[in-house]
C-alpha cells in the first residue's frame, strides 16, 4: 500500500478565512470531526456565525470545564462487597461503557481526547477486572485530558488499573521489575530509543519502587515504604536517592525536548495527518515546553492554525471503528440514548478491532490504515447497515428531518442528494458521474414523472426510505471511511 504523502502547507498562524480558503461548512465540519464525532446541520449554521478562533477556544474551555460524569454506586466496591463478583461485575463494565458512548455523543472534544489518550496510556481491563479500577482509570483519562501532562503522567502510573497492568504493584526493592519504567519511556514519554538507555530503565524501576500497598482485591494501591528501594541511582547520568515524584522531575527536567517532541508528534499524527510534518511538531513542542507541559496551549493552537485548515488535511485519516459508528448517531443529530443501540456500537466496534477498555497490546491500537482491510471494510459496511436501517425501523422521520435541514430546495431531488453527500464526506465527490449515481440510488423507484412535474418533494411518503437509502450508497463510498 503506497505512503500517504502530506501536502498540507501553512504555518502555526491562526487561520484566517479568506476566498480561497473560506470558513465554510466543510472546514466547520472538519473541525467537529477532528476535535468530536461530527456536528449537525442546526450546529453548522450556529458555528459558521463565530470567527474560527473563537470557536476553538470555546471548544476547548467547555471541555476544559465540563464537570465528570456521576460516579456510579460501584465506584469504590472491593470484593468482598459483592455478594456474587462473577456475575454482578459485567453489569457494571457495560453500565459504564455503555455511559461514555452516550458521553462521546454528547460532548465531543473532552471525550476523544479521553480515547486518544486511553491509546497513549494503555491497560486492558481483563489484566486487573474490577469495576472500581476501571472507573478510576477512566476519571483519571476525562480529567486530565487537557491539563498538566506531568502530573497526567504521574498520576496515571500509580492508578491500581496501570500498577497491575504493567507490574508496578510487583515493584520491588528485593526484585525489582522494569515492565512499568520501559513503558513510561518508551511509550508514555520519551518514545522508543530516544534518550534513555537499558541502564536508565533498570535504575528507574528501582526509583518507582513502592507501590505495593496492594491489601484486597478490588481495594486501593498505595505506597508502602518498607518495599521502596532508598540507594542511589544514577539516571541519565545524574545520581541521587530518587523516588516516585524525583524521578519525574528529573525526567521531565533533562528530557524535555524528547517529551514534547514525542507527544506532539503523536497529536499531529492523531488528529491532522498520519504522515508528521516535522516543522509543525517542533513548533507545537515548544509551545508545549514553554507552558511548562499543559495539553491545552498546544491543542489551542493547532487547531486554530492554517495548516490545520488547509484542503490538504481534511479529510486524510480513517476513521476508527468507535468514530465510524458514533459519528453516523452523531452527525445526522439521530438519537442514541437507547440502552441496545449504544450496547450494538459497543458490539460492534469490538468485532471491527476496538473493543473498548481493551486495546490490543500495550502500544495500543495501531490505527489509521490498520483499520481497513478485506475483511474489516465489509464489516464496516455490515455495522452501518445496522446502524441505518435500525434507525429506519425505530426513527424513519429522522431522515426526512436531516433532508430538510440540508436540502437548499426541497423539490429538487439532485440538489437534495447533492446536499447530503457533501454533508457526510470531508471534501465531497471529485466526479460529476459520481454524483449521478448517488442522485439516481436517492431517486430510487418513484417514477421520473414525479420529479418532472413538481409532484415530488420532500414530504413525499417514502421520503425516509430514498434518505437511507442514499446514505446507504454513501456509507460504501471510499471517502465515507474517511475524516
Amino acid at each position: 500500500m503506497s505512503t500517504i504523502v502530506n501536502c498540507a502547507v501553512g504555518t502555526l498562524t491562526a487561520y484566517s478565512p479568506n476566498p480561497v480558503k473560506p470558513w465554510d461548512q466543510s472546514r466547520v465540519q472538519h473541525l467537529y470531526r477532528r476535535m468530536g464525532f461530527g456536528i449537525t446541520p442546526a450546529e453548522i449554521k450556529a458555528a459558521l456565525k463565530r470567527s474560527p478562533s473563537e470557536l476553538v477556544d470555546a471548544l476547548v474551555t467547555e471541555a476544559m470545564n465540563m464537570p465528570l460524569p456521576p460516579a456510579p454506586a460501584w465506584a469504590n466496591l472491593e470484593y468482598k462487597d459483592y455478594k456474587n463478583f462473577d456475575q454482578e461485575i459485567g453489569p457494571q463494565y457495560i453500565e459504564w461503557t455503555t455511559r461514555w458512548m452516550r458521553d462521546m455523543y454528547k460532548n465531543g472534544f473532552r471525550e476523544k481526547l479521553a480515547l486518544f489518550w486511553h491509546n497513549h496510556f494503555v491497560t486492558q481491563g481483563e489484566t486487573y477486572v474490577c469495576p472500581s479500577y476501571l472507573y478510576a482509570y477512566h476519571k483519571i483519562l476525562q480529567q486530565n485530558c487537557l491539563g498538566d501532562f506531568k502530573a497526567f503522567v504521574k498520576t496515571m502510573g500509580t492508578t491500581p488499573a496501570m500498577l497491575i497492568y504493567l507490574n508496578g504493584v510487583q515493584n520491588n526493592r528485593f526484585s525489582p521489575n522494569e515492565n512499568y519504567a520501559r513503558e513510561l519511556y518508551e511509550l508514555f514519554t520519551l518514545g522508543r530509543d530516544n534518550g534513555y538507555t537499558q541502564q536508565d530503565i533498570v535504575e528507574t524501576a528501582r526509583a518507582l519502587t513502592g507501590w505495593n500497598g496492594f491489601t484486597a482485591i478490588c481495594a486501593p494501591i498505595g505506597y508502602n515504604p518498607v518495599f521502596f528501594d532508598s540507594g542511589n541511582k544514577t539516571i541519565f547520568g545524574k545520581t541521587a536517592a530518587y523516588n516516585y515524584d524525583t524521578l519525574h522531575d528529573l525526567l521531565f527536567q533533562e528530557r524535555a525536548e524528547q517529551i514534547s517532541t514525542h507527544i506532539c508528534r503523536k497529536i499531529y499524527r492523531h488528529f491532522v495527518h498520519p504522515e508528521v510534518d516535522e516543522t509543525i511538531v517542533q513548533g507545537l513542542a515548544k509551545t508545549f515546553r514553554d507552558n511548562k507541559f499543559q495539553l491545552a496551549p498546544v491543542f489551542r493552537q493547532l487547531f486554530k492554525s492554517e495548516h490545520f485548515f488547509d484542503d490538504e488535511v481534511m479529510g486524510t485519516i480513517i476513521k476508527s471503528p468507535l468514530e465510524l459508528m458514533i459519528s453516523f448517531f452523531r452527525q445526522g443529530g439521530f438519537a442514541f440514548e437507547q440502552q441496545e443501540t449504544t450496547l450494538g456500537v459497543v458490539y460492534l466496534a469490538g468485532e471491527l478491532g476496538q473493543q473498548i477498555f481493551q486495546p490490543v497490546d500495550v502500544a495500543g491500537w495501531p490505527g489509521n490504515r490498520n483499520w481497513v482491510n478485506s475483511a474489516t471494510l465489509t464489516g464496516r459496511w455490515a455495522s452501518l447497515d445496522l446502524g441505518i436501517y435500525g434507525l429506519y425501523t425505530a426513527e424513519p422521520e429522522s431522515y426526512r428531518a436531516l433532508a430538510k435541514a440540508l436540502s437548499p430546495k426541497h423539490d429538487d431531488p439532485v440538489l437534495t442528494a447533492r446536499a447530503i453527500v457533501d454533508f457526510w464526506l470531508p471534501k465531497g465527490l471529485y466526479r460529476d458521474a459520481d454524483y449521478a449515481q448517488a442522485v439516481k440510488t436517492f431517486k430510487w423507484e418513484v417514477p421520473e414523472t414525479y420529479y418532472t412535474s413538481g409532484s415530488w418533494n420532500l414530504e413525499w411518503e417514502y421520503v425516509p426510505a430514498q434518505v437511507a437509502l442514499l446514505i446507504q450508497h454513501i456509507a460504501r463510498l471510499p471517502e465515507f471511511q474517511l475524516t
